[in-house]
């Protein structure tokens, strides 16, 4: 059995992979870790996405936070910022959010905080994982009153809207935004902060039913956005993801404006002002090239990790840089929030956008981005870590490497959320790499499965 916790804490399809005995267990094993050095009885906010799932993965959780004498604060749909944020604000040992992110809805996932916002480290998930393993040995369960509670406070998303308008206090009065909630947790928060700030705002897939989020919606599928920013003449569209720690853009001329792109625009800003600590920005190896060649054009270091926005946060807390993230539009601004935010990166746009007076699209041209192919290949889950050890495979990749060697890179790597290889070729030619790496996918697929 591989590791249970992925690049973005535990998932799989609600009741099958993620079930109500596993979600019990996380409880039980995330409250005892999380809080075991506690002299006072702990306390853990719980928060999740629209999903259907999420009410009965979230009861099994707060189940085992309760069995073992750790207290719940149940407050409902709520973005992962949110939780994040409230975390920290009301002094609580930990976060817990329910989530699968962008994934389709039969998917759910839990993730974890601890009490600074801070998603968890490899060594303490891997101390969550063992004490499930070995079915809590040695931790007792408290029975009368030394079991834990439930609190319901469904109005504390109010705290984070209120945080959010401070943080980033952007006048949008004349300015057209279509924003699309992908049916999930930025259905009422995005629109309700975006409306106090002034813009004239066209809210779309707002209506969660527990099955439709990101379908069809949402910054994976953002070919409805595109077309309402050119029909409606919007000056932007932002396009959040399930669970809204993500954000990506459409210009006014209804082109896409990507995380990199995004990272770029900000980090020249704050460059400007005086605020990008360090003048870095930190990516992942995902990054487009596009986005190193700006760097050194702008005077910008960058920095870059493996994928996953939590080891991009990593990086920057330990050296002290403020601005990085993920060309899937994860952008983290430490200085306001200690994970990846949608609605805090989407302001920090507009400020941008507002302060120059430029259009998105203008402002876009701050780095070139190079053609890029990116195709999953479909694995077993079990064995998409082991893609390397087919010699067919290795051989392919070598190849591929070889001749794209100086004029574009090869990466592949597996999903750490779903049962895939990810292939991404960069090059010149975007007929060439779509083919490439497509064929490559395909031959890890038939391989493999």
């Amino acid at each position: 059995m591989g590791r249970m916790f992925g690049t973005d804490g535990v998932r799989g399809i609600a009741g099958a992979e993620l079930t109500i005995e596993l979600a019990t267990q996380l409880g039980q094993a995330g409250a005892f870790v999380l809080t075991k050095e506690k002299e006072h009885q702990p306390t853990i906010i719980v928060g999740c996405d629209t999903r259907i799932s999420g009410g009965m993965l979230a009861s099994a959780m707060m189940a085992g936070i309760c069995s073992v004498g750790a207290n719940a604060i149940y407050a409902g749909v709520l973005p992962t910022p949110a939780v994040a944020y409230l975390t920290r604000m009301h002094k609580v040992d930990a976060g817990v959010v329910i989530s699968a992110s962008h994934n389709p809805m039969e998917f759910n996932g839990i993730k974890f905080f601890n009490q600074d916002g801070y998603k968890l480290s490899d060594a303490l998930e891997d101390e969550i994982e063992a004490l499930i393993k070995n079915h809590m040995k040695d931790v007792t369960l408290p029975v009368g009153s030394g079991v834990g509670r439930i609190d319901f406070r469904f109005d504390i998303r109010e705290e984070y809207v209120e945080f959010i308008k401070k943080c980033v206090p952007v006048d949008l009065h004349g300015l057209k935004i279509v924003a699309d909630c992908a049916e999930g947790a930025a259905s009422y928060t995005s629109v309700k902060v975006l409306r106090d700030l002034g813009a004239d705002l066209i809210p779309i897939h707002i209506h969660p039913d527990g099955t439709n989020i990101n379908s069809n919606c949402g910054s994976t599928h953002m070919d409805e956005l595109k077309a309402r920013v050119v029909y409606e003449k919007a000056d932007i569209g932002l396009a959040f993801d399930g669970d809204a720690d993500r954000f990506l853009a459409v210009d006014e001329q209804g082109s896409i404006v990507n995380g990199d792109q995004l990272m770029a625009i900000c980090g020249n800003y704050m460059k400007q002002k005086g605020t990008l600590k360090k003048d870095t920005i930190v990516v992942t190896v995902m990054s487009n090239l596009g986005f190193t060649m700006m760097g050194k054009e702008c005077g910008i270091h960058v920095e870059s990790t493996k994928v996953g926005d939590r080891y991009v946060l990593e990086n920057m807390i330990a050296n002290g840089y403020n601005l990085g993230g993920e060309q899937s539009g994860h952008i983290i601004f430490l200085d306001d929030n200690t994970t990846g935010d949608g609605l805090l990166s989407a302001l920090h746009v507009l400020q941008v956008m507002v302060d120059t007076g430029k259009p998105l699209s203008e402002l876009s041209k701050v780095m070139e981005v190079y053609p890029q192919a990116l195709i999953n290949a479909k694995v077993p889950n079990h064995k998409k870590e082991h893609y390397m050890e087919y010699s067919e495979i290795a051989d392919a990749i070598a190849a591929l490497e070889r001749k794209f060697h100086g004029e574009g890179r090869v990466l592949i790597r597996p999903s750490g959320t779903e049962p895939l290889v990810r292939v991404m070729i960069e090059g010149k030619n975007q007929k060439e790499i779509d083919e490439e790496a497509a064929k490559l996918a395909e031959l890890i697929t038939k391989i493999m499965l």
